[in-house]
């Protein structure tokens, strides 16, 4: 805990951001660091509570109840608080291999059961992890931990976002000799090219790359496993494999107009964005671009939100963004009691950009598109159809309503209408056996699939979630392939 007392002397201060008129010229991240003072202020709002749901990391059918790392929150605001942040990054990555990734993309799962937040405002706890997470980085604390024996097992972890990751990271830890393989040019797959650099700054993933290089760690970079190279050459040449390749294959549209130029993506559109910036500062134009256009974003979800933002940097003449799904409740309904997941209205970074740019929110609700219109080939408009939710037999399924009919102008159409699960060419090259979704079967307990040597994490195993889940996914599996391994 913090101050005792803490929670009633203080408020609740979230971080600030710099000014929409500034960030939105540049792809800088646009949330503040919270100066010391001010944190040390925050974590002495930590309470006393008792029972700690923030660190509880349970699944429920209903939503999920804090944080799936199991971070121990209340003893690292505890040192935050008494100025101590070095101890409190020894308390925070006994758990959590990453918290320079989650302190900027994750919803903060603990703050939603935080205990003070059942009445009042929860404790800022993804921005103190931040601060202790960055202050370390300044103090040169952050350093390469190698094991100080080998096993001499090699294992093949394949995909290196946040689940590859977290796996390599841990089966090295634990003295295995690890190679992830990685398609794209870059390290870090979705936290690369499916998060603008505005949300997460690349260099903070390339940083924590080059320490778990320097702990041994290989990266063969450009090397798409199961095309570029054989999978059963890996099995041939490793005594295991984990399979990290993540939930990439995108939901379609599936509407008349689909196919017409202007339709993209929005993964492709991100992805195409960043490796521009990150390889020419833009200006090899490499990109799909939003300038002077008039852009509809089909899916109300985070990745929706970043292609606000990136089309508003990119100079777009207008933003609408399209959610099938009604607007959250304002607070929590009966439905959705502490300290389960607040399911309720949030304005994010992208939404705050647009409504500033062009006055109003570009979010619809309870509306969907029923074609895309073109001519000579190309997009010029959406025409979209409100709809409303009704249970059939024990379902919710969307219906039209007959006469709501709406034009709205359109040069770039961007679908982000999430994931239906993993790619298939590694799942038919080893006949792995798949869930009713397609994912890749492998148990919690066990993360092993239907192959003998062949592990599975995060959301090729357990299909399309959050940063957070794929870290603990990564981590458990290699727990479990670490035993198998040498027992």
């Amino acid at each position: 805990m913090g101050k005792p007392t803490g929670f009633m002397e203080y408020e609740r201060a979230e971080a600030e951001h710099r000014p929409v008129e500034e960030r939105i010229k540049d792809y800088l991240e646009f949330s503040l660091p919270v100066p010391e003072a001010k944190i040390r202020e925050q974590a002495a709002r930590c309470m006393d509570c008792g029972v700690s749901f923030c660190h509880a990391g349970i699944l429920l059918d209903s939503g999920s109840i804090g944080c799936p790392l199991g971070n121990l929150i209340p003893e690292m605001n505890d040192m935050v608080y008494i100025g101590d942040p070095e101890t409190a990054y020894e308390r925070l990555t006994r758990t959590h291999p990453f918290p320079e990734f989650t302190s900027r993309v994750c919803p903060a799962l603990c703050e939603g059961s935080c205990t003070l937040g059942e009445h009042e405002p929860a404790v800022t706890v993804k921005n103190i992890e931040r601060f202790v997470v960055d202050s370390m980085y300044k103090r040169g604390k952050v350093l390469p931990q190698s094991p100080r024996i080998r096993t001499g097992k090699r294992v093949a972890v394949i995909g290196s976002g946040p689940a590859g990751l977290s796996c390599a990271d841990l089966l090295n830890k634990l003295g295995n000799n690890v190679t992830v393989y990685e398609r794209a040019d870059r390290p870090g797959g979705l936290l690369m090219y499916g998060i603008p650099n505005m949300k997460l700054d690349k260099e903070v993933v390339l940083n924590r790359v080059r320490l778990m290089e320097e702990e041994s760690v290989e990266f063969v970079l450009g090397t798409e496993v199961g095309k570029d190279i054989h999978v059963f050459e890996l099995m041939n040449n490793f005594d295991a494999i984990v399979l990290c390749g993540g939930a990439t294959a995108e939901r379609a549209l599936t509407v008349p107009g689909g196919d017409l130029n202007g339709v993209h993506a929005a993964v492709s559109y991100l992805s195409g964005a960043t490796k521009s910036l990150l390889d020419s500062g833009l200006k090899d134009k490499n990109y799909v671009t939003a300038k002077g256009k008039n852009v509809v974003i089909v899916g109300g979800g985070d990745t929706g939100t970043d292609c606000a933002a990136t089309a508003v940097r990119q100079g777009a003449k207008s933003v609408v963004q399209l959610e099938i799904m009604p607007c959250p409740p304002k607070s929590r309904t009966d439905g959705n009691p502490w300290p389960l997941w607040p399911k309720v209205l949030k304005t994010d970074y992208g939404q705050e950009e647009v409504k500033k740019l062009f006055g109003a929110d570009p979010r619809q609700y309870l509306t969907t598109i029923r074609t895309i219109n073109g001519r000579k080939g190309k997009v010029t408009s959406v025409t979209t159809v409100g709809v409303e939710w009704l249970r059939e037999n024990g379902r919710l399924l969307p219906r039209e309503i007959a006469g709501s009919e709406k034009d709205i102008p359109a040069d770039l159409v961007l679908t982000a209408m999430g994931f239906t699960g993993p790619e298939r060419t590694l799942i038919e090259q080893l006949q792995l056996e798949t869930d009713c979704r397609g994912n890749v079967l492998a148990k919690y307990d066990g993360f092993k699939t239907s192959l003998l040597t062949v592990f599975a994490a995060g959301d090729m195993r357990r299909g399309p979630s959050l940063v957070v889940w794929a870290i603990r996914e990564g981590r458990e599996a290699a727990k479990e392939c670490h035993k198998y391994l040498n027992g």
